[in-house]
């Protein structure tokens, strides 16, 4: 594995225009206005669909929500500034960022995991020392981005984790019938992918892309500054289907349901990006 400078590859993106939360934005002002109502989620960071029952989970700036059926609820009542999160399995997620203020925990979360659906949350590696802003669970494989470091980390064991490169990132992505590739894309909206833990390299053809996932079984979605929304099966040659209503903050992309959130809200398409239906408004 290999540590470098950040780089700066051209692309038509400023910084500010990617940047959801910056890389210091803990959970301290829990009691900020934007707060006061239970469904308030401040920035969204996170979704995921729990395969167990369907239900669409939201990991957030101010906790972790489910949303059921026009119903918004912060799990076991936790105020977890929740950065990073990823579903891996029936009630299994995995998350980082910053504790409950009422909790004694370190700052940085690093890696932790919950087996019972966000209730209640495990130290699994990285505590104090890491917050991952992405986690791409793949294969045997765990991708994830340090927002403090700016480092591009994988681990096969999930205590033991090598660096592929450092540099500003926004999102990770990886197909599934291909744990050994992971893609990126760079605080300048340039895709970029790493093949075996070598230097990330910029992906010729791809749009300049902010939040991007993988469909299993399916193509790699991202979405522009712009909210349009492309797919490609090869990460080389793009379609452009719908759109979001600007930047995105999270994308998830599952069969048949995928969903993208903005400043706005967090939405969903049924039909593979072509059109998007607002299932939560900020604010509850």
């Amino acid at each position: 594995m290999h540590r470098i400078a950040a780089v700066s590859l051209t692309a038509v993106v400023c910084v500010s225009a990617l940047s959801a939360c910056s890389s210091d934005d803990t959970n301290s002002d829990t009691a900020d206005s934007s707060a006061t109502q239970d469904t308030a989620l401040g920035h969204v960071h996170g979704l995921g669909v729990d395969p167990a029952d369907g239900i669409l989970y939201v990991a957030s700036h101010f906790g972790v929500f489910r949303v059921q059926d026009g119903a918004t609820e912060r799990v076991a009542d936790r105020w977890q500034d929740t950065m990073g999160f990823a579903v891996v399995g029936p009630g299994h997620f995995l998350g980082s960022g910053h504790p409950d203020p009422q909790e004694d925990l370190p700052s940085s979360l690093g890696l932790i995991e919950s087996i019972d659906g966000a209730e209640t949350w495990r130290a699994v590696s990285m505590q104090g020392d890491a917050d991952l802003h992405a986690i791409e669970p793949v294969g045997d494989r765990i991708y994830a981005y340090d927002s403090q470091t700016g480092a591009l980390f994988v681990t096969t064991n999930r205590t033991d984790w090598d660096t592929i490169s450092t540099q500003p990132l926004y999102d990770l992505a990886a197909n599934p019938d291909d744990p050994t590739t992971v893609y990126a894309t760079t605080d300048r909206g340039v895709l970029v992918a790493s093949v075996d833990g070598e230097l990330p390299v910029p992906v010729d053809g791809a749009p300049t892309l902010t939040a991007i996932d993988w469909q299993p079984d399916g193509p790699l979605v991202g979405v522009a500054p712009d909210g349009t929304v492309h797919t490609s099966t090869d990460a080389y040659t793009w379609t452009e289907a719908g759109a979001l209503d600007g930047v995105a903050e999270a994308l998830e992309v599952g069969p048949g349901r995928w969903h993208g959130a903005t400043g706005t809200g967090v939405y969903e398409s049924t039909d593979e990006g072509d059109t998007w239906t607002a299932v939560l408004t900020m604010g509850g």
